[in-house]
């Protein structure tokens, strides 16, 4: 399409539950033989009509014997001498010390995860499966949890968001095998957090409008802006993170919008919405996802949707859900 359109929806427009769990997992027959015609042997009779004498009569019915049936060959007369063997000669001294034997090869298959804290509330995760080479497996945190893969060395090493401030992560691979880790995220409190998660290619996408910002003003942070952490760190404004291993239908993907509400010395609001562009991939289907929000620390509040796409002419749109989760409102501190 030449332009692009936002279509604003309301939350009663799509299905949307609290607290509901994230939903994501044809012979022919041969003539008979004539019987054999006997065989008539007709001689000729003298005129007395006398039988003549037969002789030398063989019979073919049996074998004839040799008429010497076969030896066996003589032995010889004379004895066989046989040689004398020398005996062997044997190390009699006594075996005090018996070799050591040879340590069989191990390869070492523990899964480890290891956690440790950085800037901005986020948390850096060093992962080793050495049996687990290029495998994909889901990364699982206080609800959030997206898909990612080992290297060819089995290793990955990911930074990621907290959502609390003792903070535990869980790998696990499809055939059962995990690891898990845990650390203390001390700033946790300085920042607010929205998660928006799903499955698959769904278009999804956080938009932050700061402190009255428009689309495309220096305030409106989204994927095609997502400034970095140290804008967080120092006070400046906020940033998003994408996380999972995309391309996949079948990949989790998560997106995380923080910002340091806690580090603003100005008051103001920040617009926050979920947009869905219109593509291919989810055009004239139902997406499903779950938004997770945090703010200073407390308790996430969690809402699941079911949202019908418009078909596939509508390419390129954004559908723009309000109230799906709350706006920031940043007091003087």
């Amino acid at each position: 399409m030449s332009r692009t359109r936002r279509i604003a929806i309301a939350g009663g427009t799509f299905m949307s539950a609290l607290g509901v769990g994230f939903i994501m997992q044809s012979m022919a027959g041969s003539p008979e033989p004539a019987a054999a015609s006997p065989v008539v042997e007709s001689a000729a009779h003298t005129a007395e009509d006398a039988p003549l004498p037969v002789t030398n009569v063989v019979s073919t019915s049996a074998p004839i014997p040799p008429e010497v049936a076969p030896q066996p060959e003589l032995l010889p007369s004379a004895p066989v001498a046989r040689a004398e063997i020398a005996p062997a000669a044997f190390d009699e001294r006594r075996i005090t010390e018996l070799p050591g034997e040879e340590p069989a090869p191990t390869f070492s298959c523990e899964i480890s995860l290891e956690a440790k804290p950085v800037a901005a509330a986020l948390v850096e995760l060093t992962l080793d499966a050495p049996c687990m080479a290029n495998e994909r497996f889901t990364l699982h945190h206080h609800g959030m949890m997206f898909t990612e893969a080992t290297n060819q060395d089995g290793a990955q090493h990911l930074v990621v968001p907290a959502l609390t401030r003792s903070a535990v992560y869980m790998v696990s691979f499809a055939n059962g095998e995990g690891a898990v880790a845990t650390t203390e995220v001390t700033s946790m409190d300085y920042y607010d957090r929205v998660v928006v998660q799903w499955k698959g290619q769904s278009g999804l996408q956080i938009h932050a409008l700061e402190y009255g910002a428009g689309y495309g003003d220096e305030g409106h942070v989204w994927a095609g802006a997502p400034r970095d952490m140290a804008a967080a760190a120092q006070g400046k404004g906020g940033f998003v993170t994408r996380h999972g291993r995309g391309g996949m239908d079948t990949a989790l993907m998560a997106e995380v919008y923080t910002f340091p509400a806690g580090l603003m010395d100005r008051e103001g609001d920040v617009e926050l919405s979920v947009e869905a562009e219109v593509t291919q991939n989810n055009c004239d289907r139902d997406v499903e996802a779950q938004t997770i929000q945090i703010s200073a620390g407390g308790k996430p509040l969690v809402q699941d949707l079911v949202l019908a796409m418009p078909g596939c002419d509508a390419t390129g749109d954004f559908l723009v859900l309000k109230n799906l989760v709350n706006d920031l409102k940043i007091a003087r501190k």
